[in-house]
This record gives C-alpha cells, sequence and structure tokens, in this order.
C-alpha cells in the first residue's frame, strides 16, 4: 500500500513539473512557431520559471463585457474626427514626440499591478497631451496599487476603471521608477528578472506584499502631496468604434486582455492566439497606436515587464477580430485641466 501510495506522488509530482516547465520550453516554442502564420515567437522566460510567477505578473480584473456592470460607455465627442480622418497607422510616440513618457517601458516587477501601470501610463501620457507637454512625467503607479482599496487588490490584481474613477475622485500624486527621486511616489516593488533563474529573477521571490499607503512625497521631498495631485473629470469605457478616435483626440489608453500561455513568447510580428494555447488571466497594458502589418490589422502596446520581453517591451495584437477580448475591454478618461 505504502508503495503504491508513492508511485502515485511520484506520477503527480512528475505531471505538476511537466505542467510548470512545458509551456516555456524551447519545444513549446518551436511549435508555436510551426502553426502561428502572423508572428514569431522566442524565448522571454527562462524555462523553468514556475507557472505561479508567471501568473503574479497577471492582475487586470477588466476582461470582457462581464467587467463593465456600471460602465459608461463613450462613444462620442466634439474632440472626435470623423471616420475618413482616422489614420491607417498611428503611433503616440511619433505623433506627440515631445511627451517622453509615451514609450516608456516600465516594470512592475513581482507584482500583478498591471492594472495600475496600463492606466496610469495612459494618464500621464494624457496629461501631456492636455498641457501640450507642460506636465511630462510619469504619475504615481505606486499611489494607485496600494491607496485605492476601491479599485482591487494592490499586487493581487484590480480593476481599470476603477482606477480611472480614482483618479476623478481622488486624484493620483507624480512619481518614476523604482530607487529613483522622481516625482512624489516613485514605484516601490523591485524589478526582477524574468530571462533568468536564481538570485534576481521572479521566482527567486514570493510575490510582492501590498505595501501600506503613504500620504506624502518620499521621492522628492519638495513636492507638496497634496497640490501635487492630478485628475481626470470623467472614467469611462469605449466601444471598439470609439478607440481610435479617442486616442487621436486626448492620447493613449489602457487595453485589457486575456493573456494565453503562447503570448508569454512573443517577439515580433501581430500576436494572435494558437489553436492549443492555455488561458492564464487577464493582463492590463498601454494602447499606444494602431497599423497593418502584411495585411493584418493590430493595436500596437506597450507592456510592463521590462524591456527585455518582446519586441524592445513592445507587442502588437490583431484588431478587429476581438483577440483575446481586447477590442471591447478598454478603459480611458480626460485629464482635468484648470
Amino acid at each position: 500500500m505504502a508503495r503504491v501510495i508513492f508511485l502515485i506522488f511520484v506520477i503527480l509530482f512528475s505531471v505538476y513539473l511537466t505542467e510548470q516547465t512545458s509551456f516555456l520550453s524551447q519545444d513549446y516554442i518551436d511549435k508555436i512557431n510551426y502553426v502561428a502564420k502572423t508572428w514569431k515567437a522566442g524565448q522571454n522566460f527562462h524555462p523553468n520559471t514556475p507557472k505561479e510567477a508567471i501568473l503574479r505578473l497577471l492582475g487586470s480584473r477588466g476582461v470582457g463585457a462581464a467587467a463593465k456592470t456600471n460602465g459608461p460607455y463613450k462613444t462620442s465627442d466634439t474632440k472626435y474626427v470623423s471616420n475618413d480622418r482616422i489614420y491607417k497607422t498611428f503611433d503616440a510616440r511619433r505623433y506627440w514626440r515631445h511627451c517622453k513618457t509615451m514609450g516608456a517601458v516600465r516594470d512592475q516587477g513581482n507584482c500583478g499591478s498591471c492594472w495600475a501601470f496600463g492606466t496610469t501610463g495612459a494618464f500621464a501620457d494624457r496629461l501631456c497631451v492636455a498641457t501640450n507637454g507642460n506636465y511630462n512625467q510619469l504619475v504615481s503607479a505606486e499611489e494607485l496599487a496600494f491607496c485605492c482599496h476601491t479599485c482591487g487588490f494592490g499586487c493581487n490584481g484590480g480593476y481599470p476603471i476603477k482606477a480611472w474613477q480614482y483618479f476623478k475622485r481622488h486624484g493620483v500624486v507624480s512619481g518614476g521608477n523604482y530607487n529613483t527621486t522622481d516625482g512624489c511616489q516613485p514605484y516601490q516593488v523591485p524589478p526582477c528578472l524574468h530571462h533568468q533563474e536564481g538570485e534576481g529573477s521572479c521566482d527567486s521571490q514570493p510575490r510582492e506584499k501590498n505595501h501600506k499607503c503613504s500620504r506624502k512625497c518620499y521621492g522628492n521631498e519638495t513636492i507638496d502631496y497634496k497640490s501635487d495631485h492630478v485628475k481626470t473629470r470623467d472614467a469611462y469605457y469605449l466601444t471598439f468604434n470609439s478607440i481610435q478616435k479617442d486616442v487621436q483626440a486626448y492620447g493613449p489608453i489602457e487595453a485589457s486582455f486575456d493573456v494565453y500561455d503562447d503570448f508569454l513568447h512573443y517577439k515580433s510580428g501581430v500576436y494572435a492566439k494558437t489553436e492549443n494555447a492555455t488561458k492564464l488571466g487577464g493582463h492590463a497594458v498601454k494602447l499606444i497606436g494602431w497599423g497593418v502589418e502584411h495585411g493584418v490589422d493590430y493595436w500596437l502596446m506597450v507592456n510592463s515587464w521590462g524591456y527585455e520581453w518582446g519586441n524592445n517591451g513592445l507587442f502588437k495584437i490583431r484588431r478587429g477580430t476581438n483577440e483575446c477580448g481586447i477590442d471591447n475591454s478598454t478603459t480611458g478618461g480626460v485629464p482635468y485641466i484648470v
């Protein structure tokens, strides 16, 4: 009996290890490249990275219609252009060259705070657009992730629409990257290395514990915490037909989508889920543009897994087919400028 129990344990443990590593293996990458028609895969994560370390990066609870219980949807605006004036190819980094935050690739570290990065990233860009470059800095993903208790669960995920509502109701201070004094409240979760194992890797440490909310400036201590807050005048979901118009009018937006295990290996081209890929969870990123590549329409996105992931931290995903739920899972807000 003891031998039978031991054999069962060995089998189950072997299955566990296979599940942990198979979707990051070179064999799986080769299979993706055999069947994927519009994109190329390569190694972004060390093959021995545990599945749990991957899941810790996924924190958006804003994918699909089920997340839109409270609305509202935005379909029109006096600043919207007509359909025939929507650019065929658009890249916010080139359209607003003076805004240094547009193409910034950040690192959320060992924390499911992607929802905070997608929203604060877009908000910072929109502030630059709205002020013609007078506001040209990052806003604090740290404050949003750990002070907005109605937004979600910090490193355990959150709701992008509630982040925009927090910007409208409470505002958010400035704040740059980890280990800097940029802005009032820089991000305090250290980056971790996805492509290696051992010391410094994401799997060498547990998920970051949620930080205590700070109500003072600890980065640039000369900044007044209260007066540093910036706000939006609204918060909304976008329909597929209004995404491009809103981006052309106000700047980048947040976009959520379902992540499948093949996406982890994205390197170039226009991502579309391969047939046998397995769903892992929801993720939030920043949408900065669109275009057409080899006849395939795409959205241009900025991820928050560092520059070593994907195409220097960016990726393209198929547009117009609701790939992984992305076409109907976008949020935004217009900055409130005094």
